[in-house]
């Protein structure tokens, strides 16, 4: 088999139609931009989970700048981004887009690099996110039911998609105005709920998509995970292998999207790591684009970032997808980044037959095809797809021999020669140092002078100030203002006793129980279970103080009917073989911590 000259791999530059500026259609097989369709790769990049710049007095590295740049280098056209309600309007009618927040500063970065934006404005947004993204007054709005045909959330809904759209439009930042926004997101995988609120969801979802086309952005909506978007909609694909579970669009002049094309899987508190090979990525693209039509294919995330302060959902730490093509802190991470730079220049090479050219599919061994594109006369390319995930095989094509790798696919741009294989990586990267990071030391703490400790003074009841005869839900006590809330009870003990077992049952995530003063026990729950703590505890005869401290590591970013979720303490218990106190309905102190 001959080897396709290696130059191209590395001069090979994509220009794209001016990457801002005209206008923006589609066709059942791409988004056609300044009358030309377009095979586009996309990156997530989340504006607030970086920095515009890294914060060194003496060395100003701006992070944006860096991530677009690193993006445009690997092969990627497009930067996706969230839209964070909760980040930008805190309270009522109070915005914030300052620092981090900067969505204005993003979106032209990426205009000044020469790159389309991809605009998911939610404004749910899940993304591991505290809330999903929707701010926690919401919870307070009489009536409210979330992601519903509900005219309190539509009112609210529908004010804050407008204020964004409207800002976009202020800085001609949509490709209609000559910006780099090619396409917005509304609402974000709905049907996963969708049947939750019976005929209020499918209601919800026509309302949705009424409202975004009627705020005239001049570039298309899209739907991710939502078979039933309504026309002009595109309803997309999320997900790891949409070249073999997307059901396509559900229209026929509608193209096919992949708007998350998971890069790893995140990670949450308790678990261990997973992540995903970049061999698998590049064959899941490659059969996208050949089985499905697939023309848009986006990397979620192409950098994860940082979880800063308080944004991480629950059980979710810090650190998001620092095993993508671009670690936590915007270093290449090899192999991943040059593999499927490799895969975006071969697949360029072959944009045009694959736009335009009708598609066979042929059988090329007993779980190996051939999808075959021909173009114009002389244009011709073909993906050559083993489906075998244990062996490699030989394969006859075009009266040609042509070994391929199991659970693999080579790209032929013009049906001869092999140009990739996403099981194969080139020397190049064969050669790099892979998931290394270079660190400097900047300041040492190894003086006394350079700490401080800070004590928390546990609060018995008497000391509180917010009073209750039952068990208060934590959320709607600190307004989500902070993670911490004791919750303090005192009782008569007419003797000392060793021998009982203190029982508290929270559907928080942290408990920590303090007896007269010491800490005597901790426990913690997961995403999928609650917190039970079930410690022996000493009694003293006379009062006893008993402060429980419960910590939330963010809020749940999905699932239906979220203004309903509790969390906080539910039971708690204090037993002896002999006799079982019961003290969810006593009388309670409360104290939020701020910090």
């Amino acid at each position: 088999m001959l080897g396709w000259s290696s130059w191209w791999l590395f001069t090979l530059v994509a220009v794209i139609g001016g990457a801002c500026g005209g206008q923006v259609t589609y066709d059942n097989r791409s988004l056609i931009i300044n009358g030309q369709r377009q095979i586009l790769f996309s990156g997530s990049i989340h504006y607030p989970r970086s920095t515009p710049d890294n914060g060194m007095v003496w060395f100003v590295l701006q992070m944006w700048p860096s991530l677009i740049s690193k993006a445009k280098a690997g092969g990627l056209d497009v930067i996706q981004t969230y839209v964070f309600w909760n980040l930008h309007e805190p309270q009522p009618g109070q915005y914030d887009f300052s620092g981090r927040s900067d969505l204005v500063r993003f979106i032209k970065e990426i205009q000044t690099q020469g790159l389309y934006a991809s605009l998911r404005i939610g404004p749910f947004i899940e993304s591991e996110w505290t809330y999903g993204g929707l701010p926690f007054w919401l919870h307070d709005i009489p009536g409210i039911v979330y992601r519903s045909d509900n005219e309190p959330f539509k009112f609210y809904m529908q004010n804050f998609t407008t204020k964004i759209v409207n800002m976009m439009k202020s800085e001609g930042l949509y490709a209609s105005q000559g910006g780099p926004i090619i396409l917005s997101q509304i609402e974000n995988e709905y049907q996963t709920i969708e049947g939750a609120f019976h005929e209020k969801g499918p209601a919800y979802v026509r309302w949705a998509a009424q409202m975004a086309v009627g705020l005239q952005t001049g570039v298309p909506w899209t739907m991710c995970k939502q078979i039933d978007a309504p026309d002009p909609v595109i309803n997309t694909c999320n997900g790891m292998r949409c070249g073999e579970t997307f059901v396509g669009p559900n229209s026929p002049n509608k193209p096919a999207i992949w708007t998350e094309n998971w890069t790893t899987q995140f990670t949450k508190y308790g678990e261990n790591i997973k992540t995903r090979s970049p061999e698998d990525i590049a064959f899941h693209v490659a059969l996208f684009i050949a089985r499905k039509y697939g023309s848009f294919v986006n990397y979620y995330m192409y950098h994860g970032g940082t979880n800063f302060g308080r944004t991480a959902s629950d059980y979710i730490p810090t650190s998001y997808y620092d095993l993508a093509p671009l670690d936590e802190y915007g270093l290449i991470r090899q192999p991943k980044w040059g593999h499927l730079k490799e895969l975006h220049a071969a697949i360029k090479l072959c944009s045009e037959t694959l736009l335009t050219g009708s598609l066979t599919t042929s059988s090329i061994g007993e779980q190996q095809e051939a999808y075959v594109f021909q173009g114009q006369p002389g244009q011709c390319a073909a993906f050559l797809v083993n489906n075998d995930g244990r062996d490699d095989v030989q394969v006859m094509f075009q009266n040609s021999s042509y070994e391929l790798p199991r659970k693999s696919i080579s790209i032929l741009p013009d049906c001869k020669t092999v140009a990739f294989n996403t099981a194969k990586a080139s020397s190049e990267i064969v050669n790099t140092q892979y998931n290394t990071r270079s660190t400097v030391p900047l300041i040492k703490f190894d003086s006394a002078e350079r700490w401080e400790t800070f004590k928390e003074v546990v609060p018995k009841f008497e000391e509180t100030s917010l009073r209750s005869k039952a068990l208060l839900e934590q959320m709607n006590t600190t307004k989500d203002a902070s993670d911490y809330l004791w919750y303090t009870f005192r009782f008569q003990q007419d003797s000392n006793n060793d021998q009982l077992v203190l029982n508290v049952t929270s559907l928080g995530h942290v408990v920590r129980a303090f007896v007269n003063g010491p800490l005597v026990g901790s426990a913690h729950g997961t995403r999928r279970t609650n917190v039970n703590l079930l410690n022996k505890v000493s009694l003293n005869s006379g009062i006893n103080n008993v402060s429980l401290l419960s910590v939330m590591s963010g809020l749940l970013d999905s699932g239906p009917f979220l203004e309903r979720k509790k969390a906080g303490l539910s039971d708690v218990i204090i037993s002896s073989n002999q006799d079982i106190q019961n003290f969810t309905n006593h009388p309670w102190g409360y104290q939020v911590i701020n910090f």
